[in-house]
């Protein structure tokens, strides 16, 4: 049985078809800068965006089109998957990134340390500045 080419690992298959956050980050490049804000936050992460399940709520995808369909997730992401607190943080802050919204800060104590250094490099990104450093000095 043939693997799908989206799954196959880098290097396998010279026909690959390009990765998904490949092609989202692509796509947000024309947007406006809280979705891709939004996206690089997505695709940094990786965890959230490598559930089918929320792939399949988010993401409308086909060979000629790729886009995050933001209001459809908003609507409906909380009834139709089952997350665990810190994914509920990170995708409620995450939405807010890409569209403006009232979220409670109390959402960021759940969030780990990781998923918080993601959340405020998409702050950063969100008011301009691309280069800010979030993480521990060494």
């Amino acid at each position: 049985m043939e693997q799908d080419a989206s799954v196959v690992p880098t290097g396998q298959r010279e026909t690959a078809t390009p990765l998904i956050s490949d092609r989202l980050t692509k796509w947000a490049q024309d947007r406006d800068i809280g979705e891709r804000a939004a996206v690089a936050a997505l695709v940094e992460e990786g965890d959230v965006l490598a559930r089918g399940d929320v792939r399949d709520l988010l993401i409308v995808e086909n060979e000629a089109v790729v886009f995050c369909d933001w209001p459809r997730f908003e609507a409906r992401y909380r009834c139709a998957l089952v997350l665990d607190e810190g994914e509920d943080a990170f995708l409620t802050l995450v939405l807010a990134t890409a569209f403006p919204r009232l979220v409670p800060l109390w959402k960021v104590e759940v969030l780990g340390e990781r998923r918080l250094g993601i959340v405020l490099r998409a702050l950063a990104r969100l008011a301009g500045g691309g280069t800010i450093f979030v993480g521990s000095r060494s």
